[in-house]
């Protein structure tokens, strides 16, 4: 349990929490949001005590075992599949323990270091962190390679998954999806699905948050405020309560002038100065309620293109690819205006290839490009702030683009972007990394695109800015072509999806639950198979019978799996509802509380295991080539 006592944090002279009260229970799954700068991560820092309270109070059991991401990794000489396996620090402890134990021929202790290691799943950590990896996004021979040999984003991986291995009983992710592509993202949600401990996420990614999280703590203007549900169900009772707000301060608003009116016109007579004093008294004891602020900070559009030549780009049987390296062949696209397509496909598979072509900044290795002449790319990357320049300002930036325009002008637009006053003409070496991407966004809208290529245009942004960006999209009249792992992006500007594996780009017949679906088949597909089967000849050619004799306990075991799936959800519906409900955490009831969150997570593991068996029968089924 986490409590938080009229708490107040600071970082330097910024205060980012005031007096903020609340309680976290075992077993909660928290999804903490809020706009950039509003203290989450300060939050987190409180919580692992790396800072310190500055008044009231924030405790926690003193043995809790917390898993957090690191932000840096060193360069190390490591294996990648060690550097994992440290996260199970107790895992390592007993290793070490062993070794020395086995040095000195110690029986009675080998044996007892023996049977920990059986009872924390000791023996089986090394395949853990290799399924960890793999979900991740690594490939198979990448364990084997030094932590010094990858690049930032793939350490940060290396730092979440070492985050996973650890057996912890709180677990603090924040903004974990950020470097992840949308494969490793649906890998870790059902990871975090099946989490048996608390769990507190800092995240922008609404389809994320509401997957996983079943409270949530939004933090705004100092406060802190819990709510029960996910991100959707605390957007409708925020604006329940916010609805309220808003009719108690407008009723507030009329009493404090019919007061003050009261004060102003009788104050200065005798006959009625008594009364006057009494409503000035009732006035000062007024407890206020605060106006409501909820618009976003962010409000921008696309300016018109001069001009949509359709089409804009044409591919004909073009390869696409780095030197003599060919990653992409076969292209047959059309690109018009008003084409709304997401690019879906594994990680390496080619997306940022495809893009970078489309683009222009590669040259097809083969085959016919047209482009328009009237094409006009605005192209946001994941590298797009790099090229950014740390001594200039916004304005300065967008006066490059455009020495002509009027500085207001230029004002004006750098504000839909909350580059406001003084913020405009600073620097911008020391922005944050949500600032920088706004900036180099907005960089890209400015310039009229009729062809929008956006790859991951969301790191770094927050819900805000994330909202703006979608309603902007909706009504933008170019093309646009996206990759992104922000699934709510996807689905709410995306019409089509274009599926990029096995070196092509085609048309995907199906929205992004399909493709969940399809990434589950395709790895299970290629999941090593037991030696025994991989080393059985091949089997001749069978008849009708033999097959359907063969497809018969296959299509049992899949009803049967559906039952029991089916039991198991309808058996961890009111276990779910009972966590939610904050009486089963009071003292009296801890024996009862230990029982239902025991009963949860084997539920949980039991419904797993359910959906595996059923996948890989499944599969098992459709190999066998016979009609349902």
């Amino acid at each position: 349990m986490i409590s938080l006592q009229s708490l107040t944090l600071r970082r330097g002279a910024r205060t980012l929490l005031e007096d903020a009260s609340l309680t976290i229970y075992p077993g909660w799954r928290v999804g903490v949001v809020g706009r950039n700068g509003t203290g989450k991560s300060t939050l987190f820092a409180a919580i692992t005590g790396e800072l310190d309270a500055n008044r009231g109070s924030l405790s926690r059991p003193k043995d809790l075992a917390i898993a957090a991401v690191a932000q840096e990794t060193p360069s190390l000489p490591d294996l990648a599949i060690e550097f994992v396996l440290d996260g199970d620090v107790e895992l390592r402890q007993l290793e070490a323990r062993l070794a020395k134990a086995e040095d000195t021929h110690d029986v009675e202790r080998i044996a007892a270091i023996h049977e920990r290691l059986n009872a924390i799943g000791g023996y089986a950590a090394r395949a853990r962190a290799a399924t960890l990896m793999h979900g991740l996004g690594f490939a198979h021979e990448a364990e084997q390679r030094p932590v010094a040999s990858f690049s930032g984003g793939w350490r940060m991986r290396l730092n979440l998954a070492r985050a996973l291995m650890c057996r912890s009983d709180l677990l603090l992710l924040d903004e974990p999806t950020n470097h992840l592509d949308l494969d490793a993202v649906i890998w870790l949600q059902d990871w975090l699905v099946s989490y048996p401990g608390t769990l507190l996420l800092i995240s922008h990614d609404r389809e994320f948050l509401d997957a996983v999280t079943t409270q949530t703590l939004h933090l705004e203007n100092l406060k802190a405020t819990l709510y029960t549900g996910n991100y959707s169900q605390f957007e409708r009772q925020r604006a329940e309560r916010l609805t309220l707000q808003a009719g108690q301060y407008e009723k507030q608003q009329r009493e404090i002038a019919h007061l003050q009116d009261f004060i102003r016109r009788f104050k200065a007579k005798a006959s009625k100065a008594t009364q006057a004093q009494s409503r000035v008294k009732a006035l000062e004891r007024m407890e206020l309620v605060a106006a409501v602020h909820a618009d976003s900070e962010f409000s921008f559009s696309f300016p018109e293109p001069e001009k949509l030549p359709s089409p804009l780009i044409r591919f004909d049987k073009v390869s696409a690819g780095y030197g003599e390296k060919k990653i992409l062949s076969g292209l047959k696209l059309l690109v018009a205006p008003g084409d709304r397509i997401g690019l879906l496909g594994p990680n390496g598979a080619g997306k940022s290839t495809l893009v970078r072509t489309l683009a222009g900044e590669l040259a097809p290795l083969a085959g016919n490009a047209m482009r328009d002449p009237n094409l006009r790319v605005g192209y946001f990357a994941q590298h797009t702030t790099d090229s950014l320049d740390p001594q200039a300002s916004p304005l300065l930036h967008l006066k490059r683009l455009d020495p002509r325009a009027n500085e207001q002008a230029l004002r004006n637009f750098l504000g839909s972007f909350n580059f406001r006053g003084d913020r405009a003409m600073e620097k911008v070496e020391p922005f944050s990394g949500g600032e920088k991407a706004r900036l180099a966004l907005a960089l890209v809208v400015y310039q009229k695109p009729n062809l929008l290529l956006l790859d991951e245009p969301t790191n770094h942004l927050d819900l805000d800015m994330r909202h703006a960006l979608e309603q902007a999209l909706l009504d933008y009249p170019g093309a646009l072509v996206v990759v992104s792992h922000d699934r709510h992006l996807l689905t709410s500007t995306c019409e089509t999806f274009w599926l990029v594996a096995g070196g092509e780009a085609q048309p995907f017949d199906g929205d992004l639950d399909a493709y969940a679906r399809w990434l589950r088949q395709r790895d299970n597909a290629t999941a090593p198979k037991p030696a025994a089967v991989a080393a059985a000849p091949a089997a001749p050619r069978r008849d009708a019978v033999e097959l359907r004799a063969q497809a018969k306990p296959l299509r049992d075991a899949i009803s049967r799996l559906d039952k029991q799936m089916a039991k198991l959800q309808a058996a961890l519906a009111p276990i779910e509802a009972r966590l939610a409900d904050g009486a089963i955490y009071e003292a009296a009831r801890s024996a009862e509380l230990r029982e239902t969150l025991a009963r949860q997570a084997e539920l949980r593991r039991q419904l797993a295991a359910a959906e595996d068996e059923w996948l890989t029968t499944t599969e098992r089924l459709d190999a066998l080539g016979v009609a349902g």
